[in-house]
């Protein structure tokens, strides 16, 4: 927890209630222990989709379809969301959970490793998005850069999450766990990477586990 939980606690009893699909599946995954956004990260999708009212989402990490379901929800009328997921245990519930909403016609679930479905797409001058939302494997963020740069039009916007690491980040290498040591670098090598790009704007938020908010200029 980055920010005291009495706050965020207490933030998080302001936020609207989701619809009942969502809020039972939002249960289902904090009880098998599936990582999806946390309340607070949800409250920003929502905000930043309202402000930006983007025409074509990508999202980089389904798990089990939670936060493409809940984006769906805020998104506009004429919005259409592609989002991509390898992991097959994941998978079996994604393809029955995005499914289940009056949305579904505008939801695209890619099946493959992120890394080659973006480099498919990036290929295509058909694919192109103005809002991405990355959330998938943290150590492959760096790899998944270029062609999600490549993807994101001018002016498009790219949501990264979980970048704080509980906080950890912020710490010598030397102060984590030997195992952590990887992943630690190459998020604070995504992170400088992304606040000294020529090609965005950057700010990261102490939202949830850490958000960027990266512009493409």
């Amino acid at each position: 927890m980055i920010v005291d939980e009495r706050i965020t606690a207490y933030i998080n009893s302001l936020s609207s209630e989701l619809p009942p699909y969502l809020s039972n599946l939002e249960k289902e995954a904090h009880r098998e222990e599936v990582p999806i956004i946390k309340k607070e990260t949800q409250s920003l999708l929502q905000f930043l989709i309202a402000m930006r009212k983007p025409a074509h989402i990508l999202e980089v990490g389904t798990a089990v379809g939670f936060s493409a379901l809940f984006m769906s929800e805020c998104m506009p009328e004429n919005c259409d969301i592609t989002t991509v997921e390898k992991v097959e245990m994941r998978l079996v519930k994604a393809r029955v959970n995005l499914k289940s909403t009056k949305q579904a016609d505008k939801i695209r679930l890619i099946e493959g490793d992120a890394l080659d479905v973006l480099k498919e797409l990036a290929d295509k001058e058909s694919e192109r998005y103005d809002f991405i939302f990355m959330d998938a494997a943290k150590a492959q963020y760096m790899n998944y850069l270029p062609e999600v740069l490549k993807l994101l039009t001018v002016g498009g916007l790219l949501v990264t999450d979980n970048v704080l690491q509980d906080g950890t980040v912020a710490q010598s290498r030397y102060g984590i766990t030997r195992r952590d040591r990887t992943i630690h670098t190459r998020m604070r090598e995504y992170l400088y990477t992304l606040t000294h790009s020529d090609l965005l704007k950057t700010t990261i938020l102490s939202v949830g586990d850490g958000v960027t908010l990266s512009i493409k200029e």
